[in-house]
């Protein structure tokens, strides 16, 4: 796995391009955040970006990594990565330029520009699926020799996908902008990340995600991040298989890595089922806990049987 990181140098730079913009966007933020202390939707002003440039910049990098892989299909990869980048720093500055006006980004339609703002990141949210999905694509065809790399890049693809989905829970009218709409108050903001209770309650520190209901920021940040996950797991086991015996086979390897991705899969089911029904992450209800003991014990019992499994012969895992 590590002979897969390649150098940096080589990696799709557009995408790099924009993780270094992305950087010192970053610093930018942190500093408003210092300096501006306006509040909107009850979190500081300046998160939402700070956030926005660290999970762009984490995103473009994996994949300028990623693309490295391909043995076919560079090209129409090259040529959707560098859209995709033009699409996220189109999608970042109308974010600070809302931030500088002191309007939100997402969901306010309140005038005829915020609208076009917003309709504006509608289509490039849709635009950026569609090149994620291209991209997909093409690394599920990859021939990859190390059976964990391999399936740890497909499915933390496959699952990131997925995470990125799960934004259109976010875009409807909940029942009181619907029921505002039609009583003629409407207040101009179409769609919500909450559920259960109005954006702008409580918040948790730093992640700013509803600690009074649901959260539907959570499912799709978590689905995100399997891009990131299940390669860095496979590239500890990699690691751990040099001092311990048990990892050496990669059948071994492949099987937790293949347990690992179903149990984030049943994960990011999970925190989408608990703010779906307006449950805050922090606050689980019952059901939520016994679902969460039923995946871990699924879980531990997929990682035991790899285990205890590696002193068969090693059969294929392609």
């Amino acid at each position: 796995m590590t002979t897969l990181l390649g150098r940096a140098s080589a990696w799709h730079r557009p995408m790099m391009w924009t993780a270094a913009v992305m950087a010192v966007m970053t610093a930018v933020s942190a500093g408003g955040l210092v300096v501006d202390d306006r509040i909107l939707l009850g979190a500081p002003i300046w998160l939402k970006p700070l956030k926005f440039a660290v999970s762009i910049a984490v995103y473009c990098v994996t994949w300028a990594w990623m693309l490295t892989l391909l043995d076919r299909g560079r090209r129409l990869a090259a040529r959707v990565s560098s859209a995709l980048a033009a699409i996220l720093l189109t999608e970042y500055t109308i974010i600070v330029t809302q931030v500088i006006r002191g309007r939100a980004s997402h969901f306010d339609v309140a005038t005829p520009f915020d609208k076009a703002l917003f309709s504006i990141m509608g289509i490039s949210i849709a635009a950026l699926w569609t090149g994620t999905l291209v991209l997909t694509v093409l690394v599920l065809r990859t021939k990859i020799a190390d059976p964990a790399a391999r399936w740890a890049v497909r499915l933390g693809a496959v699952v990131s996908l997925a995470g990125l989905a799960l934004a259109g829970l976010m875009l409807g009218p909940t029942p009181e902008q619907a029921r505002s709409l039609h009583e003629g108050t409407f207040g101009g903001m179409i769609g919500a990340h909450s559920v259960g209770v109005p954006d702008g309650g409580p918040v948790m520190p730093v992640t700013g995600w509803s600690t009074t209901g649901g959260d539907l920021r959570i499912p799709h940040f978590v689905g995100m991040h399997a891009l990131q996950a299940l390669p860095l797991f496979a590239l500890l086991l990699s690691a751990l298989a040099r001092r311990v015996p048990r990892l050496r086979p990669e059948t071994v390897r492949a099987r937790l890595v293949l347990v690992a991705a179903a149990g984030y899969a049943g994960l990011v089911a999970l925190v989408t089922w608990q703010a779906l029904r307006g449950r805050p992450l922090i606050h689980p209800d019952g059901p939520t806990l016994l679902a969460l003991a039923g995946l871990a014990v699924a879980v531990a019992a997929g990682a035991s049987w790899s285990l205890l499994d590696s002193r068969r012969p090693e059969v294929s895992v392609a």
